[in-house]
């Protein structure tokens, strides 16, 4: 399969975490956001929505948005539960990680990391800022009742939820964020990285994580 992304989107990340956790291969088409790869009518084409990650299914077929990607992806493996009601609280933790979790975070990364044309003194920026460590402290209290190894669902184990909560919590000090603050979630972090076929941001490179530039990687 065919992914396509980008060299710090998180959700794409979500998508390449997943299919090593779970052994699949992968082939990248990295575009740059920079070059304006993403502005193209090719591109606008190729993805509707405009946006990264979209994975190239083996019948050519194409799959968009992150959590459709987990979802397809963990489709017979535990990662998505078979249980009705077990799967009714991974998607808890999804919804929770789309609509609370991930947008105040990631606009704090884009705007006081990567872009750096807002101050963290901006009310949209404190704003952000509250609403980011509202979702931490939600997690971390998730995470202290059911305990690290059991998965955000607590289920026991990890599932997609955790997948998809995990990049951009890993990348809240690019937010403003510091996460010694939240010893759950760095225990939970720490377990997810030691799991058979983990990927780092840049493979094999995990210093580069919090960085901001577009990084020249060789072959």
């Amino acid at each position: 399969m065919l992914l396509y992304d980008t060299q710090r989107s998180g959700n794409a990340w979500k998508v390449r975490l997943m299919a090593g956790l779970l052994g699949i291969e992968l082939t990248r088409k990295t575009l740059s956001i920079d070059k304006g790869d993403l502005r193209t009518a090719q591109w606008q084409r190729l993805a509707p929505l405009g946006q990264v990650p979209l994975l190239q299914l083996p019948d050519g077929s194409h799959l968009a948005e992150s959590i459709a990607i987990l979802y397809y992806l963990a489709q017979g493996t535990s990662w998505w539960p078979g249980n009705t009601k077990d799967q009714a609280r991974v998607l808890t933790w999804l919804s929770f990680e789309q609509e609370r979790h991930m947008k105040p975070l990631a606009q704090l990364r884009l705007h006081l990391s990567l872009l750096q044309d807002r101050s963290a003194d901006e009310p949209l920026m404190q704003a952000f800022a509250h609403e980011a460590r509202e979702a931490l402290g939600l997690l971390e209290r998730q995470l202290e009742a059911v305990g690290p190894s059991a998965g955000v669902a607590g289920l026991g184990h990890s599932t997609i939820a955790d997948v998809a909560l995990y990049p951009y919590t890993k990348l809240a000090p690019l937010a403003g964020i510091d996460l010694q603050r939240y010893p759950h979630i760095a225990a939970w972090l720490s377990g997810i990285e030691a799991l058979p076929g983990y990927q780092s941001l840049f493979p094999g490179q995990p210093e580069l994580t919090l960085t901001t530039a577009e990084i020249s990687i060789k072959a």
